[in-house]
C-alpha cells in the first residue's frame, strides 16, 4: 500500500504536512494511530489522528476511505507526579504499578499519546521483553538509542535494575517491571491511548 497523504485541513487540496508510511518503523507491523475527530466535509469522511511525529502533540487529516477504524477498550495512563501507570478497560483501572520515569535534565514528556509499535527485545535486553513505543518523543533529546529520541514504555534489565520503580531516572522512557511490561504488551494495541499527566 502507499503512503496516506496527511492534510493540514480536512479537505481535498489542503496543504499536505507529510506522507504516512503503512508500516512502522521498528517491528514493520501496520501502523495504527489514535483517531482524535471526525468530520463530514463534502461527502468525504476526515479522520483527525495523533501524528507520531514532532512536535508533541501533532495531528493532521487523513482521507477515512484510506484508514480501517478499529476500536479499543483499553487506555493507559501515567502519573509523573505519583510515578505510577494505571492500565484501563471500558474506564475501570485493571492495573496499577510504581514506574521510573525521566529525570529533571530528560522529563517523560506530558500530553496525550498513543502506543505507535509494540516491539519484542532481543533475550538479554536491558529493556526487558518489550518495549511499547508512544507517538511522543522527548521534548531535549532529538536521539536516542538509534531512533529519533521517541518515548517508551518498556521493561528493565541489568543495569536498570539500579533504578528503583517509583524514581525519576530514565531519559524520558516509562520503566515497568517485565512481567507488567509483557502483561501490557498482550493488551496495548497499537493506537492504544496514552495519556501522560
Amino acid at each position: 500500500m502507499a503512503a496516506t497523504p496527511v492534510l493540514a485541513a480536512p479537505r481535498a487540496g489542503a496543504r499536505e504536512l507529510m506522507r504516512l508510511a503503512p508500516v512502522a518503523v521498528w517491528n514493520g507491523g501496520e501502523v495504527q494511530l489514535l483517531v482524535l475527530e471526525t468530520r463530514r466535509e463534502r461527502e468525504r469522511t476526515w479522520l483527525r489522528v495523533a501524528l507520531p511525529s514532532r512536535p508533541n502533540g501533532s495531528s493532521g487529516w487523513i482521507d477515512a476511505d484510506r484508514a480501517l477504524l478499529t476500536p479499543t477498550r483499553w487506555r493507559i495512563e501515567v502519573d509523573l507526579r505519583a510515578r505510577r501507570l494505571t492500565a484501563l478497560r471500558d474506564g475501570r483501572a485493571m492495573r496499577r504499578w510504581a514506574v521510573v520515569i525521566g529525570t529533571a535534565a530528560t522529563p517523560t514528556p506530558r500530553g496525550l499519546f498513543a502506543v505507535y509499535e509494540r516491539v519484542r527485545q532481543p533475550r538479554g535486553s536491558e529493556l526487558g521483553p518489550w518495549a511499547l513505543h508512544i507517538t511522543g518523543h522527548s521534548d531535549v533529546l532529538d536521539d536516542y538509542g538509534g531512533g529519533p529520541g521517541r518515548v517508551a514504555l518498556h521493561g528493565r534489565a541489568g543495569a536498570l535494575l539500579a533504578d528503583p520503580l517509583g524514581s525519576a531516572s530514565s531519559h524520558g522512557c516509562i520503566r515497568m517491571n517485565s512481567a507488567d511490561v509483557s502483561w501490557l504488551a498482550a493488551r496495548a494495541d497499537p493506537g492504544t491511548p496514552v495519556l501522560v499527566r
